[in-house]
């Protein structure tokens, strides 16, 4: 089933697309950037309770802050999204799977100023957590995209330590003390990731995403807590496929049947 987005001709189709095992439909463009693992990894690696304020940055069509959502009844998602068509998008989804009521989309840029956010009604410490994916491809180091979307979605406009301090200081201004940043990064990049959370951020647990059982891991989800002295913790991963090429079960739970990562879990 297809849909026309709006009168941009590079929108072209919109796609209806299960996701969750079907317990979500998005309304994603046929071309750029689509939905995949990212974000419902990220969504399962959040820990929210009812009644408490989530706030996925650079939301795109909102698919990780809506699993978060879907997961999490009583929980409250502002969905952050500099592109209007986009955030358009994500205001849909949220309204057809049924959490438009908790589910708000708003039009802003991660790096707008501090009243901005407040006009959006966003002010400084009133959030539990963040959850975000921000570009981590390097211009200047790995091929990108043609089309502009993925682009925007994946590579950093210069440098990618540049675009994670500037989103994560966004992050720090918003989160209430002891609130939590998880976000989604390319494993080679840890240390950016690192050092980047030097400054306001403890308890830094560090899961990694790997393809295989014998390959490294190729991705990163990271949870921090704001103002804790925690030391770090690098914790067991994720298995994506076996060694036939197979999803694995650990994998199939948590991106079909929503269950979620350690990060997540009450110890």
């Amino acid at each position: 089933m297809s849909f026309v987005l709006t009168p941009r001709e590079d929108d072209a189709q919109l796609t209806d697309d299960a996701v969750l095992g079907g317990r979500l439909r998005l309304l994603q463009s046929q071309r750029g950037h689509r939905v995949g693992h990212d974000a419902i990894l990220l969504a399962a690696a959040v820990k929210a309770h009812a009644g408490e304020h989530a706030v996925d940055l650079g939301a795109g069509i909102g698919a990780a802050g809506l699993v978060l959502a879907q997961r999490v009844a009583g929980l409250k998602v502002t969905l952050v999204e500099i592109e209007p068509e986009l955030a358009s998008l994500a205001t849909e989804n949220s309204r057809r799977n049924g959490l438009g009521e908790r589910v708000q989309a708003v039009t802003l840029d991660v790096a707008a100023p501090a009243r901005a956010y407040v006009a959006a009604g966003l002010p400084a410490g009133s959030v539990d957590h963040i959850l975000m994916n921000p570009p981590f491809n390097d211009p200047r180091q790995q091929q990108v995209s043609p089309d502009a979307r993925k682009r925007a979605a994946h590579a950093a406009v210069t440098d990618p330590a540049a675009t994670l301090g500037l989103w994560i200081r966004t992050a720090a201004r918003l989160l209430r003390p002891a609130g939590s940043l998880t976000l989604f990064w390319r494993a080679d990049g840890l240390a950016v990731v690192l050092a980047a959370l030097a400054r306001g951020f403890g308890e830094i647990a560090v899961f990694p995403v790997h393809p295989a059982p014998t390959k490294p891991a190729i991705r990163i989800l990271v949870r921090a807590v704001k103002g804790s002295r925690a030391p770090l913790a690098l914790l067991p991963g994720l298995v994506l496929n076996d060694d036939a090429g197979r999803p694995s079960d650990a994998a199939e739970a948590v991106l079909r049947h929503g269950a979620v990562l350690s990060l997540a879990q009450d110890q």
